[in-house]
């Protein structure tokens, strides 16, 4: 009835003892309903009997599986889903241990998936340690890809050049510079300087603190010449870009998926901002999932997915109309599942005078902390350049809605407004983290403050730019 694989066959034989101490004992179980089955041929027993010693068999059977997979080191599949997964043996490099332990813990703890249709799944062990495996062999492939180049200072310059070209020959730098050609400084000057800036997009408390400099310098008798005018302003602008500190973008999160929430109104560059950012960070080697919460325009979701295949990241989308909240919820549990580094929220390009669309913007930050402690870790306002002081108010509306924790100003290679990236700190308090120029992938760039002013002061103050103290 059943022919057992002795020890001692040589062409089959076990790999280790404990496969011969596992057949041993099968030979002990499968004896039990060997007994009764033996019997029934003979006409001992009846057909009760035969189907209890086939029961017992696979039983038996069963449990020398179980009795395999424990000797030979490999996992059985168990219903605690809350279990850590074993180990994956996956040959991983040393700078990729920090990634392995992330994918690790987010295995162990998550013990479900999101399928495409949004509904979560339970997995189970042997699952949790395939996905594991994914994880990790997914990491190393990330890592061993060619990472975007890093631009050096002498590329940034001409990217920032680029930006400011307008500012600096059709803005206030340039209408400043027609201003002091053979004039001397003096308080009639000071005059007309004030009212070159009162009418710039710096803003009035821009346009003070630089005013107010420019005085005290007067009254020391520091002007002693248009160079010195221009030391001042370059000093005074510096140090308003410095007062909000210089931090980049923060998207490392050890305990689950980074959440980036992006916010902003129509038009003012904020999906194609994602799109570079997801292009960034998956070209660093990172899993990213862009989350798009904007239910309510179908064409900006197909926008959206355009940007995404072009980064090579995941889009997460609801169904058409559905609430913007609920999105963001599923993809986060998707990201933690999956093992993601960061989601990227794309919000609605809401009206930022529209009190119930500004209440839904609350809403989607509250149910993000209630997915992934902390979330949303950073909150970045997209603003457009060319819209000057418009833009400050725009930021200040959607700072009562939500916490903004930076700015992105894009599109500063096509107007004169430069100017405003002062009055976003002075008035705002925020700083400007992001600049970009352009419309390639790599056309965003971290805001350098320093840079930033020695590009736009560059050579007025009677030498090419270098640090100002």
């Amino acid at each position: 009835m059943l022919a057992l694989r002795t020890p001692g066959s040589p062409e089959h034989a076990p790999p280790n003892k404990a496969c011969d101490d596992m057949l041993d004992s099968m030979q002990l179980f499968v004896s039990l309903p060997l007994l009764p089955a033996q019997a029934a041929t003979d006409g001992a027993v009846d057909s009760t009997g035969l189907a209890i010693g086939l029961a017992v068999l696979v039983a038996a059977a069963i449990a020398a599986y179980a009795m395999l997979k424990s000797k030979s080191g490999r996992v059985a599949p168990t219903d605690d889903t809350q279990k850590a997964a074993p180990a994956a043996v996956v040959d991983v490099p040393s700078d990729e241990a920090r990634q392995a332990a992330k994918a690790l813990r987010r295995a162990a703890r998550g013990g479900v998936k999101v399928g495409a249709d949004g509904e979560l799944k339970r997995l189970d062990s042997f699952d949790l340690d395939q996905q594991t495996r994914r994880e990790l062999e997914d990491s190393a492939s990330r890592r061993s890809q060619v990472r975007a180049p890093q631009a050096d200072d002498g590329e940034q310059r001409a990217y920032l050049e680029a930006g400011l070209s307008k500012t600096r020959s059709e803005g206030f730098v340039a209408r400043l510079g027609k201003l002091f050609q053979g004039k001397q400084i003096d308080a009639a000057l000071l005059t007309e300087i004030e009212e070159v800036l009162y009418r710039a997009d710096l803003g009035v408390k821009t346009a003070d603190r630089l005013l107010d400099a420019l005085k005290v310098a007067s009254s020391r008798k520091e002007l002693e010449d248009t160079e010195h005018v221009w030391k001042t302003l370059r000093q005074k602008s510096l140090e308003i870009l410095r007062s909000v500190g210089e931090r980049p973008l923060q998207v490392e999160n050890d305990s689950g998926p980074a959440v980036l929430m992006v916010v902003g109104v129509n038009g003012s560059g904020k999906t194609t901002t994602i799109g570079k950012l997801a292009h960034r960070y998956a070209a660093e080697g990172r899993k990213v999932i862009v989350a798009a919460a904007d239910t309510f325009r179908a064409a900006a979701v197909d926008q959206l997915e355009v940007w995404c295949q072009r980064a090579g990241v995941e889009l997460f989308r609801g169904k058409e109309n559905a609430d913007p909240a609920s999105v963001v919820f599923a993809a986060i549990e998707k990201a933690k599942a999956d093992g993601a580094d960061l989601v990227i929220i794309d919000t609605a390009g809401r009206l930022h005078t529209n009190s119930n669309l500004m209440e839904e913007l609350r809403k989607v930050g509250r149910v993000a902390a209630k997915a992934q402690a902390g979330a949303p870790h950073e909150v970045l306002l997209v603003l457009d350049a060319t819209m000057g002081q418009n833009a400050v108010k725009q930021a200040e509306l959607f700072r009562e809605a939500i916490d903004v924790t930076g700015i992105a100003l894009t599109k500063l290679d096509g107007t004169a407004k430069g100017g405003v990236v002062l009055a976003i700190a002075e008035a705002l308090k925020l700083p400007v983290k992001l600049v970009g120029v352009g419309e390639r992938m790599q056309d965003l760039r971290d805001f350098d403050a320093d840079l930033f002013v020695e590009t736009l002061f560059d050579g007025k103050d009677g030498h090419a730019a270098g640090p100002v103290s």
